[in-house]
């Protein structure tokens, strides 16, 4: 009975050779919208593919994906060639996707436009970067295919126009999938060692598939890093490549490239006739002014009669030393006026004379301290004699000398009233000579009422 029953697993494994068996599910083309795109760190690709009522799991794993000329993106509208099978660990069916390509515009078109946004992004095409071209290159490297008609133009061009200029063609191949590594190694060859002060990279027209390998990333990263000023010349005027933004200046035409790249000849023959002219000209009208100077001279007085120019020129030199006597004299009097000035000024403020008034001043000072500092000894002698004056009349012991006694409780208190005492208590009265000691027999009040008590 229990042969019946199957287990999970075997019966996806069924299913899953119905679907590989089944030829209408290989070989599938499908058009749909991309949604949940996750692109795995391993390189595979997962979505799901959508229309308005269904969906379909989908994934591209590496190795196809890596041919694809655009980037994938939810919402994308897409066409795609695959397969159908069965996922045997969730069993479910899914899409394995060999081929995809945007459904309404070119993969190749939506590449180029997704690279171009990225690097604008980044900030390649920025002005900044871009470096000038030297005016009169000493040595052009030529980044061509060999064989291409573009090599041809180019040193045609040159020859026509600069062939004191040296040149070296480093070929490459400039279409296919080795081409891009080909063009990025000569590139960097091209920029190292100093051997080179402009690079021309080009090829001649061709459709965008023939142009791509100028259009990949890394051949824009050589272009964007390397220190020589590039010209990028791809194509035809009408094609634009990704190395055209990147470059330091763009050129419709290898041929155009080459006009960019060096002066033309006969420009610089009419140049260095025109400045041979303009030179030939100030020189002319130097000379004229010279001569003109040179007759002015001949003509001046100086040079008709010297022996009276001399004389008049002696009287002159006489009149200026005179002048400049006189001058002398009048400073050294002003200066003999200003120092017998500050000599008596100085004489007026002599040290002696200042130390004689200041002595002066210290006696009175001190004769006046004196006054002041006995007036106030004085002062204070007086008031100390009457504040003696004060105590001794204050003074107990005074009072005792006159017949009085001061009476001390036991514990040492001056007694001054009944109140502080009582019958039987011993007390000490204190005389001129000595101390009693003494008991309290009784209290008398001051109305001369007796409690009966005396004191013993």
């Amino acid at each position: 009975m229990k042969d019946r029953y199957l287990t999970v697993t075997a019966l996806t494994k069924y299913i899953k050779r119905k679907f590989d068996a089944d030829p209408h599910l290989k070989g599938i083309w499908l058009k749909g919208e991309i949604s949940n795109f996750k692109h795995h760190s391993r390189g595979h690709m997962y979505l799901t593919i959508k229309d308005n009522q269904s969906r379909v799991q989908a994934v591209m794993f590496a190795g196809n994906n890596r041919r694809l000329r655009f980037r994938p993106e939810n919402g994308m509208n897409v066409l795609i060639k695959g397969e159908i099978s069965v996922f045997e660990p969730y069993g479910q069916y899914q899409l394995y996707i060999q081929q995809m390509e945007p459904d309404g515009i070119g993969s190749l078109y939506l590449a180029f436009e997704q690279l171009k946004e990225k690097l604008e992004k980044q900030g390649y095409f920025l002005p900044e970067h871009k470096k000038k071209l030297p005016v009169y290159p000493k040595h052009i490297a030529i980044i061509t295919s060999p064989t291409g008609a573009a090599v041809r133009d180019i040193l045609t061009t040159i020859r026509r126009r600069y062939p004191i200029v040296k040149t070296t063609v480093i070929p490459v191949l400039v279409q296919g999938d080795s081409a891009p590594r080909s063009i990025v190694e000569a590139l960097r060859y091209a920029d190292s060692g100093g051997l080179f002060d402009t690079i021309i990279l080009g090829r001649g027209g061709g459709s965008i598939e023939e142009l791509w390998s100028f259009n990949e990333e890394i051949v824009a990263e050589a272009i964007f890093q390397a220190a020589t000023p590039i010209i990028s010349a791809v194509g035809h005027e009408t094609d634009v490549t990704i190395s055209d933004f990147i470059a330091d200046l763009r050129a419709p035409t290898p041929t155009g490239a080459t006009e960019l790249a060096v002066p033309s000849q006969v420009e610089l023959t009419e140049k260095i006739h025109s400045l041979e002219r303009a030179v030939h000209r100030e020189m002319q009208g130097l000379v004229t002014a010279k001569e003109q100077q040179l007759k002015k001279l001949e003509g001046a007085y100086a040079f008709r009669y010297p022996a009276m120019l001399l004389e008049q020129k002696e009287q002159q030199l006489d009149k200026f030393v005179e002048s400049i006597r006189r001058s002398a004299g009048k400073q050294v009097m002003q200066q003999q006026s200003a120092y017998e000035s500050l000599r008596a000024r100085l004489f007026r403020q002599h040290p002696e004379k200042k130390l004689k008034l200041a002595k002066q001043q210290l006696s009175r000072a001190v004769k006046q301290q004196n006054r002041l500092i006995e007036q106030q000894i004085e002062e204070k002698r007086s008031n100390l004699a009457q504040q003696l004056d004060k105590l001794t009349l204050l003074n107990p012991l005074e009072i005792i000398k006159r017949g009085f006694a001061l009476p001390y409780s036991a514990e040492g208190n001056i007694i001054r009233n009944k109140d502080q005492v009582e019958p039987e208590d011993r007390i000490t009265v204190k005389i001129s000579d000595g101390s009693l000691d003494c008991k309290v027999l009784g209290i008398e009040e001051a109305n001369n009422e007796s409690t009966g008590g005396t004191i013993v």
